[in-house]
């Protein structure tokens, strides 16, 4: 039987109820995270808890519980699941309240999560994907993981109606991120990737990428560049917690180009691995 957490209970999936009046249903008006589990044990868990911690504060949701008290909430729902290898969902909207855009600050805030399974990406991470280079058309404080995905759920779909993938996105012609991951390219051995600004959600296997990065002595540059740059890229790749680094081998829409799956990624690939094992096996 699978148990899902609302609040502080873990309750059986089929009893799980949140009141129609919730503000995440009427306006989306709330945040998530996902958080890996590998071999039992959550990867990067602090930066995640403190990356759903700052949404709030910045959409102004003041939580009544600390991280611990979280983090406790997190780990009885990992054990009582007993998931090995998964992700757990973790959910927070303002609360329920009557319709109105205008939120009163006394609603209380609905803490959700469950856990879902692995899904293998090896395939992908070994021969890389198609990407479809699209406008971004979200809105202005993407630096928030809101449940609000309405842009990015756009954006996948035409991706994969085009046989891609992952979209990649562009704002008045400066590449931003994808629908639901982050971009690198790849050039003279140097990493590029768009700056943390409010552009990007600041991915927690992005801020990995750029840390084992420095260890391998690989050169970073975090800057906007042209979507032409796509084009003449000699590696590129997209992270998320879900496909961790997945390359891209083509680029359709916007920036047609075809690219190698080269050294560099790969080289990555295998840090970021070795990374996860030992995090992980020091947390078991």
């Amino acid at each position: 039987m699978k148990h899902v957490l609302i609040n502080d209970s873990i309750v059986p999936e089929a009893e799980a109820q949140v009141s129609y009046k919730d503000r995440g249903y009427h306006f989306g008006d709330g945040i998530y995270e996902v958080i890996r589990i590998y071999q039992g044990a959550f990867f990067a868990l602090d930066p995640h808890i403190n990356r759903l911690f700052d949404s709030a504060e910045k959409i102004d949701i003041a939580l009544p519980f600390s991280k611990q008290e979280l983090v406790d909430r997190l780990n009885v729902l990992k054990e009582k699941e007993v998931v090995i290898d998964g992700s757990l969902y973790v959910q927070i909207t303002r609360g329920a309240a009557e319709r109105n855009h205008l939120y009163s600050r006394e609603e209380q805030p609905i803490l959700f999560g469950f856990t879902l399974p692995d899904k293998s990406n090896e395939a992908n991470e070994t021969n890389g994907i198609s990407a479809y280079v699209t406008e971004d058309i979200r809105w202005l404080r993407c630096d928030i993981k809101s449940i609000n995905l309405l842009g990015n759920v756009m954006a996948k779909r035409k991706a994969s109606d085009h046989d891609c993938g992952e979209a990649v996105l562009y704002r008045e012609n400066a590449v931003t991120e994808g629908s639901s991951s982050n971009l690198f390219l790849v050039n003279n051995k140097t990493l590029y990737t768009h700056p943390a600004n409010n552009l990007i959600l600041n991915g927690i296997t992005r801020q990995e990428i750029i840390a084992v990065a420095a260890e391998l002595g690989i050169d970073i540059v975090e800057e906007p560049f042209p979507k032409e740059v796509l084009a003449h890229a000699d590696e590129a790749f997209v992270t998320s917690t879900s496909i961790e680094i997945t390359p891209i081998h083509t680029f359709k829409g916007d920036v047609e180009a075809t690219l190698t799956l080269g050294p560099i990624t790969k080289q990555l690939q295998q840090a970021l691995k070795k990374r996860i094992k030992t995090q992980t096996s020091a947390s078991v």
